[in-house]
């Protein structure tokens, strides 16, 4: 249990990124962990005791089989001593629980996010423009230092909204939007992972979290916002990308305007691809494109019949849009 909660690993909760939910959820994971270590060695200790007085006792004593008379004064001690550690953890965990339920400031940056089998839809909405939704996919972005409201949903099964090391976590429900906050003191990259099995992929189901300054921030949404670069070094690949694509993918300033499948305006300004399955490089996206069912088997994506050069068509140009 200590090693997989290691702050070196991605999803790692030992170590946070420094802000009021990720501290409180830290300084429950240190505790809890440090209480079981405490536990296991009171009782490997006692267990060690007992064996070792029970030989002694058998041969100092005749073989006589007799009723043992002092396991129930060690059952008092262990009650005893376990009802105060177990109402103290209790009311550390509804206390910690009370405060992630509420930010420390009232978010002014709301997404939605939308769990589908197995990829993540995410958009961002602007207060002052209910219309202008930047919608993108399996990378949030977030700016540091103020609490971002997430509201979830799900477009078919049960899945779990998780990045260890900034928040706990919440189910995504069909049919159902539960609410919960982020919030990211440091710059940098957060893991998250979907954290409810959910089918073949499941595992393969996961997310980046960026952090960037405001400033940053501000210069990514505005970015966002803003249609594809459709001008790629092989016109043709746009032509063949509204024919193959556009039933299920939507690149803004294109006819393609599908909403099965992630939103691909600016894929090329990804880091990851396949739900941070795997790295957006050229190679990776022209493996993907040519056997998609080869590298995530399951996926809802199906197998589109693309020669080797129209392959490298695509990727060229899904490259350009950043």
């Amino acid at each position: 249990m200590l090693l997989t909660g290691c702050a070196a690993t991605p999803l790692g909760y030992l170590e946070g990124s420094g802000s009021r939910s990720a501290t409180i959820l830290q300084s429950l994971g240190w505790g809890f962990t440090a209480i079981s270590c405490v536990v296991v060695i009171v009782i490997a200790g006692l267990i060690g005791v007992g064996i070792w007085r029970g030989r002694v006792r058998a041969a100092a004593e005749a073989s006589d089989v007799g009723r043992e008379a002092g396991g129930v004064k060690a059952i008092y001690w262990g009650v005893g001593l376990s009802i105060p550690v177990l109402i103290g953890m209790a009311v550390w965990t509804f206390l910690s629980v009370q405060a992630l339920a509420v930010p420390s400031s009232s978010p002014t940056l709301a997404v939605s996010i939308i769990g589908h089998r197995w990829w993540w839809e995410i958009r961002y909405q602007s207060p002052l423009y209910p219309a202008d939704i930047v919608t993108t996919a399996n990378e949030l972005v977030i700016p540091t230092g103020v609490p971002v409201r997430v509201d979830l949903g799900s477009a078919d099964v049960i899945h779990d909204f998780w990045v260890p090391k900034l928040g706990p976590k919440m189910d995504m429900v069909p049919g159902r939007t539960n609410h919960t906050w982020l919030q990211a003191d440091r710059e940098g990259t957060y893991r998250g992972q979907c954290a409810e099995f959910c089918g073949l992929q499941h595992g393969h189901m996961g997310f980046v979290v960026h952090a960037l300054s405001p400033k940053a921030f501000d210069v990514w949404v505005t970015r966002q916002r803003q249609p594809a670069l459709v001008a790629g070094p092989s016109p043709a690949a746009l032509s063949l990308f509204e024919v193959k694509c556009a039933a299920c993918h939507t690149v803004r300033g294109t006819t393609a305007a599908g909403i099965y499948g992630p939103d691909l305006t600016h894929v090329g300004g990804r880091t990851t691809l396949a739900a941070a399955m795997t790295p957006n490089t050229p190679d990776n996206l022209n493996r993907w494109l040519g056997d998609t069912q080869g590298v995530k088997p399951g996926a809802e994506m199906p197998q589109i019949d693309l020669s080797r050069v129209q392959r490298g068509q695509l990727v060229n140009w899904l490259e350009t849009l950043k």
